[in-house]
């Protein structure tokens, strides 16, 4: 199949032309590009006719679809109730995805800026272990979860923290968020052997299999030697990083298929076709070899 690539939300272009979300298959597949991820990061709120209409239309058009759940999950929250909470809202987004007929949920793992990452990632455990329980016995269990690698310092969800959630059971993948990880460790994941290196903890960490499949968010973000992760910028951008070339040179020499959502500030769009096209260069390449 190889990689297939899409915004996150509705680019800038997208938005001056249409108002509703269940236009978007259609643009995508025009623009060239085969997947989109839903924001639901300010909520679930998602009507069965919407639901209905993405996945009839994503059908058509051939667009993959994923949802991104609510921003204000916190899987690692020292407030029971408030982890139970990021329960209900890893329900909520689980049951959207399946009107929509999307098969993938991107979830934020929390903060540990009051307790140790140790313990942030020993309550994290226990909380999507009874997510991912509630929602098979909710009827969900297709709907695979995507602990996402985070930008800020005080953030749990550095890369082997992620892995080790997706340890927890053999559906989970991993949303590697390069734009995140590169932030986090001020401007460490910008190379090809910096690349090379997630791609091999993928895999000795969860298998080749679900290094084939693993799912992606990337943009150039700017970030603070204070705290990681400032703000998301755009692909005109020269000063942060990453750059996308050597990864996707990477991902088609190993001939992966992961999913990449572009998360670019309103060019997510125009982003995630670059991707595509640097993609099948270096498939197109390795094929004439």
């Amino acid at each position: 199949m190889g990689a297939i690539f899409g915004p996150a939300g509705s680019p800038e272009a997208f938005s001056k032309k249409y108002k509703s979300s269940a236009d978007m298959p259609k643009y995508l597949r025009e623009y060239g590009l085969d997947a989109f991820e839903y924001q639901c990061g300010q909520g679930v709120r998602v009507s069965d006719a919407l639901g209905a209409s993405l996945k009839e239309k994503a059908a058509e058009e051939g667009i993959t679809l994923s949802l991104h759940a609510p921003y204000f999950i916190s899987l690692s929250s020292v407030e029971p109730e408030k982890r139970d909470k990021s329960i209900d809202y890893i329900l909520q987004s689980a049951a959207a995805a399946k009107k929509m007929g999307a098969k993938r949920i991107v979830i934020h793992s929390g903060s540990c800026s009051k307790i140790s990452r140790e313990e942030a990632l020993s309550l994290a455990k226990d909380t999507l272990s009874r997510a991912r329980k509630a929602a098979v016995e909710a009827g969900f269990e297709d709907i695979i979860f995507c602990p996402e690698t985070m930008g800020k310092f005080n953030q749990l969800g550095n890369l082997e923290e992620v892995l080790e959630l997706c340890r927890l059971d053999e559906s989970f993948l991993p949303t590697i968020d390069f734009g995140h990880l590169n932030a986090r460790t001020l401007g460490g994941v910008n190379s090809k052997e910096a690349f090379e290196h997630i791609l091999s903890e993928i895999e000795a960490k969860l298998g080749s299999d679900r290094l084939k499949r693993f799912h992606s968010h990337f943009s150039k973000i700017e970030y603070t030697e204070g705290g990681g992760e400032k703000r998301h910028l755009t692909f005109e951008d020269t000063l942060y990083g990453p750059d996308f070339e050597p990864l996707m040179e990477l991902i088609a020499k190993k001939n992966l298929s992961p999913t990449f959502i572009c998360e670019s500030a309103g060019t997510q769009d125009a982003d995630a076709l670059a991707m595509k096209k640097s993609y099948q260069k270096f498939i197109l390449g390795r094929n004439e070899k």
